[in-house]
């Protein structure tokens, strides 16, 4: 198939280009999609809910979302469908300043006595659950989250207004190196066993583009090798979609290298490939979120994602992590 009669395929983001989504600009722009066929379309996004929303509608052929967004919005009764787990992690982290915090965040135990203010209600949730496990939910102040956007929490902890705040990682080094002064990160998802970001597309496109969704993954997974072995192309190809990112080019690289080395991998990975979904790992998540206000109805963890079309007999897919992982490490 030559470029002139490629197949269209609309890609809608869960925000803004950042770091985090350089994998796929990096697939886009070295060839992978084109070699499948696909001339992908980039739509910019307003959060993972309006992503997921506009895949089950079949607005957008595939989206990129978080793994919550797809079953809070299966409880308003939409049908998204995630195809693959590119994060097996979340991203959402606690994040301080140290003169703030007055010691190294190190361990969740030590939340314990803190104000500590969520950015959006999702991260607020996995906070709630992170501090449950670790028994001091009831010994600290988690605040409600403030109708702002999230850099109105970040300027909480910048002021002392917060002894810690939750975001999403790098947010406190973002802070820490905007205002020359050290910041710790605590990764949720060091400690809770739920997804982050998901690929996800809706029922009838689902039904009627099988092999397309198949390429546009296999595609996509040669985007993440291409960007974990070298995070400085990956980067150059994101700053030339948005010069603006120049300024902060190094965030931008560290986002990108703590999604690839931090949160991408894991056991399950490593055994089944990339983008592989585990449904115990779903249904942790939903019992996570049906214990919170968060859900409109009923969920069905299980009906919320398929392995069906993940090429997992594919080299870069099923051997991801060997082929990968050590040049990452």
């Amino acid at each position: 198939m030559t470029a002139t009669d490629s197949e269209p395929i609309s890609f809608q983001l869960n925000w803004e280009p950042n770091g985090f989504q350089s994998p796929y600009f990096l697939a886009r722009e070295a060839g992978f999609y084109e070699a499948e066929g696909l001339e992908v379309e980039f739509v910019e996004g307003h959060g993972s809910p309006f992503a997921v929303e506009r895949a089950a509608r079949g607005e957008s052929d595939i989206a990129l979302a978080g793994a919550s967004a797809v079953l809070a919005k299966q409880s308003e009764g939409f049908e998204p469908l995630a195809v693959a787990a590119v994060t097996q992690k979340t991203p959402a982290a606690v994040y301080t300043l140290r003169d703030v915090f007055g010691e190294e965040l190190t361990e969740p135990e030590q939340l314990a006595g803190q104000t500590v203010a969520p950015s959006a209600t999702k991260t607020r949730i996995l906070t709630a659950q992170l501090l449950a496990n670790a028994g001091i939910r009831d010994e600290v102040e988690l605040l409600e989250v403030d109708p702002h956007t999230h850099h109105r929490v970040q300027h909480k902890v910048v002021d002392g207004t917060v002894d810690a705040a939750v975001g999403v990682v790098t947010n406190g080094i973002e802070i820490g190196r905007e205002h020359d002064r050290t910041a710790d990160e605590l990764p949720i998802g060091d400690y809770l066993d739920i997804y982050g970001m998901t690929l996800v597309t809706g029922p009838e496109f689902a039904d009627e583009n099988p092999e397309t969704i198949r390429s546009f993954l296999r595609a996509t997974a040669h985007g993440w090798a291409a960007a974990t072995r070298d995070p400085e192309r990956a980067i150059d190809v994101l700053v030339d979609r948005n010069a603006t990112l120049e300024r902060n080019r190094e965030i931008e690289r560290r986002k990108f290298e703590t999604a690839a080395n931090r949160l991408q991998f894991t056991p399950y990975t490593q055994d089944h490939g990339w983008g592989v979904q585990d449904p115990a790992r779903w249904r942790r998540l939903g019992e996570t979120l049906s214990e919170t206000a968060l859900l409109e109805g009923a969920i069905d963890p299980d009906a919320v994602w398929t392995d069906e079309f993940r090429p997992a007999d594919e080299p870069i897919v099923a051997e991801y992590a060997d082929r990968v992982r050590p040049t990452a490490e």
